[in-house]
Order: structure tokens, then C-alpha cells, then sequence
């Protein structure tokens, strides 16, 4: 055999090799992580079903939120003009009091 045909046959069985490795090895890595791989593949399913029925009920709380800051300041209103009423009404008393006073006043003199 010449050295030409040698070194030819060298590198052929190099590249058998090699190829005969790689492919060992891509097989062993797909059986070890191919089952790995769909069981995080279902878990991403799975987490995208519950981010979504999480959107769904941060979407129902914020109508609440809403209904209820609506209901807050209904609230606030109706305190203030309550508020209203009873300071004119303080008013009423006081300004009542006050003739009933010289009222008192005039009965005594």
C-alpha cells in the first residue's frame, strides 16, 4: 500500500469514526433528554393555561376595582352633601337656641 492510499485510508476510518461517534451520540442524548424535553414542553403548556386564567381573573378583579373606586366615591359624595345637611343643621340648632335664649331673657325681664 502506498502512502497516499494510507493516509486516504487513515482519514476515511477517522471520518467513519467520527461519524459513527457522532451519531452515538446524538441517539443517547435524544433517548436521555427527548423524555425530559416533553416533560417540560407539557409543563410550558400546562403554566400557559394557568398565566392565561390568571389574566383572566386579573382582568375580573380590576373590573372590581373599578366598581368598587366607583362605589368610593359615590360614597364620599354622598358623606360630603350628609355633611352638608348636618352643618345646616347645626346651624338651625344654634340659631334656634340662640332665640330660645332671649326668649328666656325676655320671660325673666
Amino acid at each position: 500500500m502506498s502512502l497516499t492510499a494510507a493516509v486516504l485510508l487513515t482519514i476515511a476510518l477517522l471520518l467513519v469514526a467520527g461519524l459513527i461517534g457522532y451519531l452515538t451520540a446524538w441517539y443517547y442524548a435524544k433517548s436521555v433528554y427527548t423524555p425530559i424535553i416533553k416533560k417540560l414542553e407539557d409543563e410550558k403548556v400546562q403554566l400557559n393555561r394557568e398565566i392565561a386564567g390568571l389574566k383572566d381573573d386579573i382582568t375580573k378583579l380590576n373590573g372590581k376595582i373599578a366598581d368598587l373606586n366607583k362605589k368610593i366615591e359615590d360614597l364620599d359624595k354622598d358623606v360630603s352633601e350628609k355633611e352638608r345637611e348636618i352643618s345646616k343643621k347645626v346651624d338651625i340648632i344654634t340659631a334656634l337656641e340662640s332665640e330660645m335664649a332671649e326668649l328666656k331673657k325676655k320671660i325673666k325681664v
